[in-house]
């Protein structure tokens, strides 16, 4: 298999995908950075410099994921996580939305209770003398 074969081409397409894509989203934030890092170095005072050898990096990245990704045991992975991911129960809009509104709803009302609680402890000991007004 060469390096620019693509192992099972027609399986896990969407998982290597947003694997490669995310990977290299997190690489292009990288290399800006590292464009900027270079700017107050006297020898990358050279656009050249400044902004190719970030493309150098990410150009390398690309072709690391890639190779990675179609290795035969990650793109095996990447399959099977496709296949498990199909296989999912996925709630609709409308129970996320009321799970959502439970969990606030609770959260609100834990935290009134804690309210109530910490202002009772104050005056009890307050009244006790344990803390100064």
């Amino acid at each position: 298999m060469g390096f620019f074969d693509i192992y099972k081409k027609n399986q896990g397409k969407r998982t290597r995908v947003a694997t490669f894509a995310s990977v290299m989203v997190i690489v292009l934030v990288g290399a800006v950075v590292l464009s900027n890092k270079l700017e107050g170095y006297e020898l990358t005072r050279q656009p050249i410099i400044r902004y190719g050898v970030p493309a150098v990096v990410v150009l390398l990245f690309a072709l690391l994921m890639f190779w990675m990704i179609n290795r035969l045991r990650s793109a095996d992975f990447l399959i099977a996580t496709e296949g498990e991911m199909k296989k999912v129960s996925w709630s609709s809009r409308k129970e996320v939305f009321g799970s959502t509104k439970v969990v606030i709803i609770t959260s609100f009302i834990i935290a009134v209770i804690l309210f109530a609680i910490d202002l009772l402890f104050v005056n009890i000991f307050k009244a006790l003398g344990i803390l100064s007004s």
